[in-house]
């Protein structure tokens, strides 16, 4: 595959590594001198047509959360043969795996990455996209803006923004049994408290350096997820954080509901354990936690391949002279070094036309991330309240349940203590304590009804807050959804003129090839011209064209 053109555009220069569905490769535009990651789904399972929509669902889950913890996907496309493709920015950093290979992580560095998980993740659950398959090799630590372990989330290949029961048969199990949730090993659906499952087996690697289940045996693996627990941190490692191994073994509860509410809850838990964390490592933290901040792009450079095509023009040129020196050059050779000209200049023109057609899609690619961005804060803002809302609101209903329970026990005693007096009085019996008694027990009653009506209004308030504020989210998302098409739409059309014009561009390359082969067989055995030769192959490098080698730019 190396060599190859992807989508008319996309270079692959060496491979980076193979995922669950797909290989990821180093690419770079074939005009524009951009690199990227490109992925492309496993040619064996070009016929999955479940997997193909599974990582159809990638770019678009990712591309809708838009988070600075998630990686960018530029786009998305299928090749002439079938293979689906996505264009991705191009990292350089280190797999969370990696790390934690070494053992135990310092505290303060371990929670802060969890934290910042928790903010991409929290903006992906409030957005519906859920990762269903969080692993420390779907992290990667980089450095941005003078910040290192900046934290990037990769491979949102079995996200899904709704279930869809024709994309995989029912009770299939998918994902990493290693992090998977209970739920996700009983092959159900995986939900936002199931990404949280998997954060819980991260920060648990952290802090002992073990994952909470080994085994050689997949099956075997799925069956601890769902009903063995977990050792504690600190039979592992005696100097685990307390406040941390608490909030660990949460996020491994077997039940859904007895994790963390949502990520907005564990990331004010995770704030609550950084605040407490000793000076020095406070201060470690607050020296790390730099805001990244990210110059605009640069205009593209004009691609060497594609400078280096008048240089070579003319180092032909200045070989014809030597050799035809006094004599008339053969009008094959004059027309060849005419050719070479003509293409250089061609294919100059067509670059700029990339170039600028490329800045636009960038133009709208940034405006259109600005947008996304804005809308997933206010979202975002809006879950946060919602969630503390809501928790408020489970709360009141806690309360409202023992209050209801008190009250019912207090109606039996004074159902009873009245039923004595109506003894009392129907005997003609007057037994004052009975009568005492029966009153106080009516009182109490009476007060415990007003404090259960208190929590039930409690929570009803804050139900109806959470409601209210759950149509606001819902009405930004509605907006997303309809930006996001229109953006959509204007950069299809954006990319499909530049894959136009950027095939034109390597019908160039082929015919500059043949031509420089053409020139190079007729002038390299010249005697005047063999010291210009090395100038043309540039110590060995193969020209374009050369039949059976992929082509290499100068």
């Amino acid at each position: 595959m190396i060599g190859r053109v992807i989508a008319g555009r996309f270079r692959l220069e060496s491979r980076l590594g193979e995922g669950g569905m797909g290989l990821v490769y180093r690419a770079r535009h074939v005009l524009i001198d951009r690199v990227v990651a490109l992925k492309l789904i496993r040619p064996d399972l070009r016929g999955e047509t479940h997997l193909r929509s599974w990582m159809l669902r990638e770019a678009k889950a990712a591309n809708r959360v838009d988070h600075a913890h998630i990686i960018d996907i530029h786009d998305i496309g299928e090749t002439q043969e079938g293979d689906l493709y996505l264009v991705m920015e191009y990292l350089v950093g280190t797999p969370l795996s990696s790390e934690l290979a070494n053992g135990p992580m310092p505290i303060a560095r371990g929670v802060d990455i969890i934290e910042q998980m928790c903010a991409a993740l929290a903006r992906a659950h409030d957005l519906g996209v859920i990762h269903r398959d969080l692993k420390s090799d779907n992290i990667l630590l980089t450095e941005r803006g003078g910040r290192k372990d900046f934290v990037k989330i990769l491979d949102f290949g079995l996200a899904a923004l709704k279930r869809d029961a024709r994309l995989a048969p029912k009770g299939a199990v998918f994902g990493t049994p290693e992090y998977m949730s209970p739920e996700q090993a009983r092959g159900e659906d995986a939900q936002s408290s199931s990404d949280l499952y998997a954060v819980g087996v991260l920060l648990y690697e952290m802090l002992t350096g073990q994952l909470p289940f080994r085994a050689t045996d997949r099956d075997a693996l799925l069956e601890m997820q769902q009903h063995q627990k977990p050792a504690a941190p600190k039979t592992l490692n005696p100097d685990v954080n307390p406040h941390a191994e608490k909030i660990a073994m949460r996020l491994l509860e077997k039940k859904p509901t007895q994790r963390y509410h949502d990520a907005h809850h564990l990331k004010e838990e995770l704030k609550k354990l950084q605040r407490s964390l000793p000076s020095s490592q406070a201060w470690e933290l607050a020296g790390n936690a730099k805001p990244a901040i990210s110059p605009p792009p640069p205009p593209p450079p004009q691609s060497p391949a594609v400078t280096e095509w008048a240089k070579r023009a003319a180092v032909f040129t200045r070989m014809a002279a030597r050799a035809f020196s006094g004599q008339d050059t053969p009008k094959d050779l004059t027309a060849a070094l005419a050719q070479t000209w003509d293409l250089a200049a061609r294919a100059s023109r067509l670059e700029g036309e990339v170039a600028s057609l490329t800045r636009k899609i960038d133009s709208l690619e940034r405006r259109g991330r600005a947008l996304r961005a804005e809308i997933g804060r206010k979202v975002e803002d809006l879950a946060a309240e919602e969630s503390r809302t809501l928790r408020q609101a489970k709360a009141h209903a806690k309360d409202a349940g023992r209050a209801k329970k008190d009250f019912e026990a207090l109606q039996r005693h004074s159902a009873e203590t009245r039923r004595q007096a109506d003894a009392s009085a129907a005997q003609k019996e007057f037994n004052p304590g009975i009568y005492e008694r029966a009153g106080a027990a009516l009182a109490a009653m009476t007060a415990k009804a007003e404090e259960l009506g208190r929590y039930e209004q409690r929570q009803l308030t804050c139900t109806e807050q959470a409601r209210g504020l759950r149509r606001q989210i819902d009405q930004l998302r509605a907006q997303l959804d309809r930006y996001f098409e229109a953006l959509e739409a204007d950069l299809t059309r954006g990319r499909e003129q530049i894959v136009e014009r950027t095939q034109d561009g390597l019908k160039l390359e082929t015919a500059f090839g043949e031509t420089s082969n053409k020139l190079l067989r007729d002038l390299k055995d010249k005697p005047e011209c063999r010291d210009l030769v090395p100038e043309i192959t540039q110590a060995g490098q193969p020209l374009a064209g050369i039949p059976g080698q992929p082509y290499s730019s100068p």
